[in-house]
């Protein structure tokens, strides 16, 4: 059984920091692709970045340069290190994991399982 737990969201001000995480039980974290989204509210969910089995990165052009995607193989956890918050940054954010991820990293239908989100607030 594949779940997947994200914690780490609150309310920060504009300028601030967050680290979100994502624990992930029932997969190995080495041997799947794994992002997080986001969505506010009355709009659809938007990729905010992803890592691949290999490591490699992809991020939105919105966060390139503010935030960081890493997991810890060890602790089977992700992460998503969020500098320089902007108010625009404020949504639910999701971790989403697929073992095989096929299609576009920023489409919702290449993963499988997904995370019950945690909230962010920037003002």
């Amino acid at each position: 059984h594949v779940q997947l737990v994200e914690s780490g969201g609150g309310s920060v001000q504009a300028g601030g920091s967050l680290r979100l995480s994502c624990v992930v039980s029932g997969y190995t974290l080495g041997n799947i692709c794994i992002g997080w989204f986001r969505q506010v509210l009355g709009k659809g969910p938007e990729g905010v970045a992803t890592i691949t089995s290999a490591g490699t990165t992809t991020y939105a052009d919105s966060v390139k340069g503010r935030f960081t995607i890493s997991k810890d193989s060890a602790k089977n956890t992700l992460y998503l290190q969020m500098n320089s918050l902007k108010p625009e940054d404020t949504a639910m954010y999701y971790c989403a994991a697929d073992d095989y991820c096929g299609g576009r990293w920023d489409d919702v239908r290449t993963y499988q399982y997904w995370g019950q989100g945690t909230q962010v607030t920037v003002s």
